[in-house]
């Protein structure tokens, strides 16, 4: 069986770590990286912490407009495909890689395996909602990480080659996790800022950033490049309880979390991330497609509106932290699954 899998940012290099390992075993892949996530801190260092084989091809297709990212990505896409001739491809979550890698495929009248499906924010001005959304319907077989997400399915009328598999990021994050130290420093909240909603406009990337600044806590900050470009363009001042690091490769990021007193962040993985180590979570954004770390407890929607002091003053932390099922190998499950049914 031959399988093409498209790459192309943080989230994605992880589910694939484990993924690939296994497809390998007994499969041929064709990794394809967009170049979505350009920078070496944001890329290359994955790539080696977690010994993801080397991209077969690399498309260098970073800054652009969305449909410009997406269309390029889906020419040099269908010219590959063409080529290898897959069985499936596989594709995860919602950038425009993904959408691109979808689009591509089925065109050819290849089957689509999207991993991470069903998820919902519900809010279309999100591109990473349409990206999800136009994905799962045009999938052959939908692997989601929670009932949640298999409900969202069935509510649009999908039912067909939807599986409940888990979080194989989730997989990654438990052996990581366990092999960081947790170390005796001064307190701090570990923070991450990208998304569009957050960094396109000025009045809008001033009020995270005076909500971030006004808490009591200093704040270590690893800055996206696409974030440290707009703090540049806006001329926007970083308050002093604010720290600019570089971006961090996956162990380091695990070690910044372990030992965090709580998360700030805009990032879907950054949200889960936290919720698995036990570690309260304020998400910068107006909803979350993760549900669950909001329902129990550990996760606490800030609009730009908030004060997000007050709500870290009086967040209430579950008593009980979340406990993985250890018997269950993510990876194993799903790549099992394409064998069968592909």
């Amino acid at each position: 069986m031959k399988i093409v899998t498209i790459i192309g940012n943080r989230p994605q290099f992880i589910k694939t770590a484990l993924i690939s390992r296994e497809i390998r075993k007994n499969d041929i892949e064709v990794l394809i990286h967009t170049g979505q996530h350009y920078d070496s801190n944001l890329s290359d260092i994955f790539f080696n912490e977690l010994k993801i084989p080397k991209p077969d091809k690399y498309l260098g297709i970073s800054e652009q407009s969305q449909a410009n990212q997406t269309g390029l990505m889906m020419i040099e896409i269908e010219r590959i495909l063409f080529n290898e001739k897959p069985d499936c491809i596989i594709v995860y979550g919602d950038t425009n890689s993904t959408l691109a890698g979808a689009l591509a495929g089925t065109k050819l009248n290849i089957p689509i395996v999207h991993i991470e499906a069903g998820l919902r924010s519900f809010n279309k001005n999100m591109p990473e909602e349409i990206n999800r959304i136009l994905t799962d319907h045009i999938s052959t077989l939908l692997f989601c990480p929670n009932e949640s997400a298999i409900n969202n399915l069935n509510n649009e009328g999908l039912t067909q080659g939807v599986l409940n598999c888990g979080d194989v990021m989730e997989e990654v994050f438990e052996f990581v996790y366990k092999n960081v130290f947790k170390t005796q420093s001064d307190p701090y909240a570990y923070m991450t800022i990208h998304r569009a909603e957050n960094t396109d406009q000025s009045i809008i990337l001033v009020k995270r950033i005076e909500q971030v600044g006004g808490i009591d806590l200093d704040v270590i900050w690893p800055i996206h490049p696409r974030a440290q470009k707009q703090l540049t363009k806006f001329n926007i001042t970083i308050p002093p309880n604010i720290k600019l690091i570089k971006p961090q490769g996956y162990y380091k990021n695990i070690e910044l979390i372990k030992n965090a007193q709580m998360v700030i962040t805009d990032s879907g993985g950054l949200q889960k991330e936290a919720y698995w180590a036990g570690i309260p979570c304020f998400t910068l954004r107006n909803e979350t497609e993760w549900l669950n770390t909001v329902s129990t407890g550990w996760n606490v929607i800030i609009s730009p509106e908030d004060n997000l002091r007050n709500k870290i003053e009086n967040i209430s932390i579950p008593e009980n932290k979340y406990m993985r099922n250890k018997n269950i190998s993510e990876s194993k499950l799903i790549v099992e699954k394409i064998r069968n049914l592909i």
